[in-house]
């Protein structure tokens, strides 16, 4: 369970020293910039921090195939033939071969699966390196060589665990952890994401089977929005489940500033929903995603983390945060400078505005299900 009663952040070096490539999304710095920002700011003392373990290759055979986990060895090895690879979604430009494709993604699938083992007994714990939801039991997508959401749900049923909701925010529908669950009667998915958007899956009509609630939502998606989401979607459901355990997949590209959504939130929406969701059931799990700005990333996970733990998030970061803030760069060129209050501040302002009609229509065929 949770150490002392209280919240355990799990996290890893590895995520400072490794990168997809300096054309790739993931070339940024996210993990590495929350865990120095909360030291920073005093809220990461080592009794509530632990390192995350790296899978097991059998380990991970819990939903992932063999052959595809040998394959990404292989890669990382570099002994994988190029018809292999792209037999198992590798070497793309999406999920490129680099020198960690193994050992990084399986050090967030053992943070997960350790955190999901941790709270056995119940309490809260924050993964920021967990979240990938995309990847698929026998190949890589959309950014994901694994699915650490997938095998830290089944931990917890291995665990006896049997009621386990799953809420994702990120600006991308979580189309392997819908692959893995849905017709579950024992697990809930809620999904909010930008509809048009790869990958192309969780309409509002798809209800997999029973137990999904996919929401589309249009670009431009505001923080009042979210929270007519919050209060008309996930609240009620959860309320009418009452989960053993709870999941929140919380991406950071649902943010204004990620080059690789068009909704507009602020990160008071997360902190929301985080807070929202802290006494929903026995056990929280509260993992990253997607997030592709380095500022706006790292400040919305240390955030959560604060919230998390019981941190008042300053107006104004001491200087040890807001070097940590300055010293970030987005890799390989091209792209503007941070706005000068993503330097001095965790909170963004609010963005505020209209709940569309389409949005409160949406949210009333889920809620007439």
């Amino acid at each position: 369970m949770s150490e002392a009663g209280g919240p355990v952040f799990i996290g890893s070096e590895i995520y400072r020293g490794s990168s997809y490539g300096l054309r790739h999304p993931l070339r940024v710095p996210r993990v590495s910039t929350v865990m120095d920002l909360a030291r920073s700011l005093g809220w990461l003392p080592q009794a509530r921090y632990r390192t995350a373990p790296r899978a097991k290759p059998a380990a991970l055979t819990l939903w992932h195939d063999p052959s595809y986990i040998e394959a990404l060895q292989a890669a990382e090895a570099g002994h994988a033939a190029s018809d292999t690879l792209l037999s198992f979604g590798l070497g793309t430009l999406a999920n490129p071969v680099f020198p960690e494709m193994f050992r990084r993604p399986a050090t967030g699938a053992g943070g997960v699966m350790l955190a999901a083992d941790l709270l056995r007994d119940g309490g809260c714990i924050h993964v920021p390196g967990g979240g990938t939801h995309h990847g698929m039991p026998g190949r890589a997508n959309g950014f994901c060589y694994l699915n650490d959401p997938v095998l830290g749900m089944l931990v917890l049923r291995r665990a006896g665990v049997r009621r386990i909701a799953y809420v994702d925010i990120d600006a991308h529908h979580p189309d392997g952890v819908e692959h893995a669950f849905a017709g579950d009667p024992d697990a809930l998915l809620i999904s909010v994401h930008e509809q048009g958007r790869w990958p192309f899956t969780g309409a509002l009509e798809d209800d997999g089977g029973g137990n999904c609630f996919n929401l589309p939502v249009p670009r431009g998606f505001n923080d009042s929005e979210m929270r007519a989401a919050l209060c008309d979607l996930i609240l009620p459901r959860l309320d009418a489940f009452r989960p053993e355990a709870l999941i929140l997949q919380c991406g950071a590209d649902a943010l204004e500033e990620d080059p690789l959504s068009r909704l507009s939130l602020s990160n008071n929406a997360h902190f929301e929903v985080v807070a929202a969701l802290k006494g929903i059931a026995p056990r929280l799990l509260v993992l990253g995603g997607g997030g592709y700005n380095p500022w706006s990333v790292g400040r919305c996970w240390t955030g959560v983390w604060a919230v998390l733990a019981g941190h008042e998030i300053p107006d104004r970061l001491p200087e040890a945060a807001r070097a940590v803030l300055s010293g970030l760069q987005w890799g390989g060129g091209g792209r503007p400078p941070p706005a000068p209050g993503m330097l001095d501040t965790l909170r963004d302002p609010p963005r505020e505005g209209q709940v569309r009609p389409e949005v409160r229509e949406r949210l009333r065929r889920l809620a007439a299900r």
